[in-house]
């Protein structure tokens, strides 16, 4: 079975104490943070994979950005 892919956008939102929340407005909830700009992207990936297999797990609708 082919794995299936998913694109998402992620917003990435400065803190004032430094590093970045990640926000994935299409999955209601997953929210990270990062040090750098690409640590916050690198943890997104993480983030939505794991949202991804707690979707699946439960048998929920996978929302997808278009």
């Amino acid at each position: 079975m082919a794995k299936a892919r998913y694109h998402y956008n992620i917003m990435l939102r400065p803190e004032p104490e430094g590093g970045y929340t990640a926000l994935v407005p299409a999955l209601p909830g997953c929210v990270t943070y990062g040090r750098t700009v690409d640590e916050a992207r690198e943890m997104a990936k993480d983030a939505i994979s794991g949202y991804i297999a707690s979707l699946r797990k439960h048998k929920d609708p996978i929302s997808t950005d278009l």
